[in-house]
């Protein structure tokens, strides 16, 4: 499916319907917009908060009906103020922009997410367990309190022939460790077709450059400094590819060419500067 078109880049006043708490610093916003309801999982939206800042944001919910969502982590000034926006108040959208995740045709599907990585992962299994294909899946994140989505996983996962493993780096919930550990694992003793994932791109890096080495098709979601969202800025460049506009889903081959993955990444100035 190819990505929608964009009908303006001016941002469209949507009203919030619905807020969920997901873990003490994480929370879900639900609104109606057709436009982003219709996105591939993987597209993403420069979402405005009045009077803050325009940050851009993964959706991870879309119904394909109108219905869609965002999840947002505390950590600054603006997704502070995103997340503790209440129902009625209203956000400005624009968007979806950016390549999404493009289904393959293999029945063995490994997916690997690490913290709010999941967020943008979430939509794309369950497309693929409404497919009954064969899932293995890995989600981490450093606490077990501040594990997204868990409980909607395992409806996705019920739905088709799965295998869940969950991680967490101080073993709070299920096996102690870092994801890409255990992903790293199931490509040396099991057969995949296809590759998904995103997360820290520390933590994505050897995923991706592991199923390379090893021919399987991997596509990764790239978590980089952003702007304005086009491809004008600059500041989400990684070697001669603005994720915003060429991403933030890569080929694995395509990022395993690239000095800076896994290495390095931008600051707001788009200056180089290490993990």
């Amino acid at each position: 499916m190819k990505n929608l078109p964009i009908l303006g880049h001016s941002p469209r006043n949507v009203e919030i319907e619905e807020t969920k708490a997901e873990t003490p610093t994480i929370s879900t916003l639900l609104f109606h917009d057709e436009l982003c309801a219709k996105a591939r999982p993987g597209q993403f939206v420069m979402v405005w908060i009045p009077g803050v800042d325009e940050i851009p944001m993964c959706l991870s919910h879309m119904d394909g009906n109108s219905y869609c969502g965002v999840s947002v982590r505390a950590v600054g000034e603006a997704t502070r103020a995103l997340g503790k926006l209440k129902t009625g108040q209203k956000i400005g959208i624009r968007g979806p922009y950016g390549n999404g995740f493009r289904k393959g045709e293999g029945r063995r599907v490994l997916v690997v997410a690490g913290g709010t990585g999941i967020t943008c992962l979430a939509p794309m299994i369950e497309e693929l367990a409404l497919e009954k294909r064969t899932l293995s899946l890995v989600l981490g994140a450093r606490t077990g309190s501040e594990l997204v989505f868990l409980d909607r996983i395992k409806r996705s996962a019920a739905r088709t022939d799965s295998k869940l493993v969950v991680t967490t780096d101080d073993g709070s919930l299920g096996s102690k460790g870092l994801a890409p550990e255990y992903a790293l694992k199931l490509l040396d003793t099991e057969n995949f077709d296809e590759v998904y994932t995103c997360g820290p791109e520390l933590m994505i890096a050897p995923v991706v450059h592991t199923c390379v080495s090893k021919k399987i098709p991997v596509q990764a979601s790239l978590e980089r400094y952003m702007k304005c969202g086009i491809g004008i800025c600059g500041s989400c460049v990684i070697g001669s590819y603005r994720v915003c506009k060429d991403g933030p889903v890569f080929n694995g081959q395509d990022l395993a060419k690239l000095s800076e993955f896994g290495k390095s990444r931008r600051d707001a100035s788009g200056t180089r500067q290490g993990f």
